[in-house]
């Protein structure tokens, strides 16, 4: 959507803006005055209008158009020009909603940014309405687990409030849509919502991307403007660059910027979400982050659980991944056998959800019919094996006698089976078709156990040694 409406009652200015426009690969309508312009936002709503303030034989002028353009379609940026520019009629404009106010004659250069930045947060905003849709609906935050209802209870509680929230996690367990999810349950979820990929943007370059810059070309908005009345997200905080972090606690203290090469304080007014996949203690002790800013990031810690931590959601997510690439992608709609669920449940997803989705898409896509997904589609492309005789076995399991490795196997297949139903043990003893009193003793003489975290069951092997005499002949003696 690059379609750009220019308005201006001059031929020569309405014609070379467009023309400069469709060189830079936008597609434009030109018109001539007021009633020229309501009938073209009539018949197609443009994704941005560029408005002359004074528009001759019009019975509306720039300010009305405005003024209407906001009522109707406030999702359109409007840029106004204007020949006889003061501070008065540029105030009014912004004050009406328009996006910026360039006085002619302008600079094409400075257009061009201006209308870059416009269509850049048009497309924000757009985003941020689908997302916000899209989450109310079934196949965003998806999960029954206890561990991922309890984060859930979490997220809704701290939406409702303006307090700042850091979220802790592993890569890929959801931090991101974590901090959607609080965006679009708020007060500010009309506002945009802007990401900064702290580890991703060259730190030289960092200043400027957050605070903006002003120069003889004019004034570029920085990310953090942009997010005014809305919620900026600094994805893997503890990568900020050490040179601006003190410029930006003094923004979350004050809360007023100042661009680079400018003199003049902005007042600015977001919430701040951030998120860290790594030990951000240990970052600190470094000397690579500051323990102020961390403190006044750190308002609200959240941990977002791993997909370990709720095995219990893993078919539910996967069969909302089919679901999603049939319909994105027209990848086969396949169902998920009951086999296929259960080897989900135990395999080791150290990637968490995104390694999940990974997964399924690539089963998808070497798919050749829309039979159901087995076991052994799941493997690693590499490691698939045809032979069902054959069993991988370590070497370590190798050098041991029958009953020792016997007593390894039981050991990882009930840690394994527990962690699937996350600590549940009537669950996991129907599974096995055990009684959940005989359940017990094979785990404590397997040095199997489970301990309660957070309302969550977090399962453990305890090794039996030299220091537990006692359960290491318990459990020597429970394999013979």
């Amino acid at each position: 959507m690059n379609d750009i409406l220019i308005v201006d009652d001059e031929r020569d200015i309405r014609e070379l803006v467009s023309d400069i426009l469709k060189d830079e690969g936008f597609a434009t309508r030109i018109a001539a005055n007021s009633t020229q312009a309501m009938a073209a936002l009539s018949d197609r709503p443009p994704a941005l209008l560029i408005l002359d303030i004074w528009l001759k034989d019009s019975k509306m002028d720039g300010i009305d158009i405005l003024t209407a353009v906001r009522r109707d379609n406030p999702e359109i940026p409007v840029v106004i020009i204007s020949g006889h520019g003061n501070i008065e009629i540029a105030v009014a404009a912004i004050k009406q909603g328009a996006y910026d106010f360039i006085e002619k004659p302008f600079n094409i250069d400075q257009l061009l940014v201006v209308i870059k930045r416009a269509m850049e947060t048009a497309r924000l905003r757009r985003e941020n309405v689908s997302l916000k849709r899209d989450e109310q609906g079934p196949g965003h935050m998806l999960g029954q687990s206890s561990a991922f209802r309890a984060f859930l209870n979490n997220l809704s509680k701290v939406s409702k409030f303006n307090g700042r929230v850091m979220l802790h996690g592993a890569a890929g367990s959801g931090k991101e849509l974590a901090a959607r999810f609080i965006h679009a349950q708020s007060g500010r979820a009309s506002g945009p919502f802007i990401i900064i990929n702290c580890g991703v943007i060259n730190p030289e370059l960092m200043e400027h991307v957050l605070f903006g810059q002003e120069n003889d070309r004019g004034v570029e908005q920085g990310l953090l403007e942009e997010a005014n009345d809305g919620v900026i997200y600094f994805n893997d905080v503890a990568s900020l660059p050490l040179a601006v972090q003190p410029k930006l606690l003094r923004v979350l203290v004050d809360q007023r910027l100042q661009r680079v090469g400018g003199t003049k304080r902005i007042k600015v007014d977001f919430r701040v979400i951030s998120s860290a996949n790594r030990d951000v203690d240990e970052v600190i002790e470094a000397g690579r982050f500051r323990q102020d800013l961390y403190n006044r990031l750190n308002v609200v810690p959240i941990d977002v659980p791993s997909l370990d931590e709720r095995r219990d959601d893993i078919p539910l997510l996967a069969e909302h991944f089919i679901q999603l690439f049939s319909e994105n992608q027209g990848l086969p709609l396949r169902e998920l056998s009951d086999q296929a669920a259960e080897k989900l449940q135990t395999m080791n997803w150290p990637g968490n959800v995104r390694q999940l989705k990974n997964v399924i898409e690539r089963v998808l896509i070497l798919s050749d019919d829309s039979e159901p997904i087995e076991p052994y589609e799941l493997e690693p492309i590499n490691e698939k094996n045809t032979d069902e005789e054959h069993i991988k076995i370590s070497g370590h399991v190798m050098s041991l006698p029958l009953r020792e490795a016997r007593e390894v196997f039981e050991r990882t297949y009930l840690f394994a089976q527990i962690s699937r139903f996350g600590g549940n043990i009537s669950k996991t003893a129907e599974f096995v078709g055990m009684e959940r009193s005989a359940f017990h003793r094979k785990m404590r003489m397997l040095g199997v156990g489970t301990s309660a975290k957070d309302g969550t069951r977090v399962v453990s092997i305890i090794e039996a040694g030299d220091d537990d005499p006692e359960a290491s002949r318990a459990s020597r003696q429970s394999s013979e």
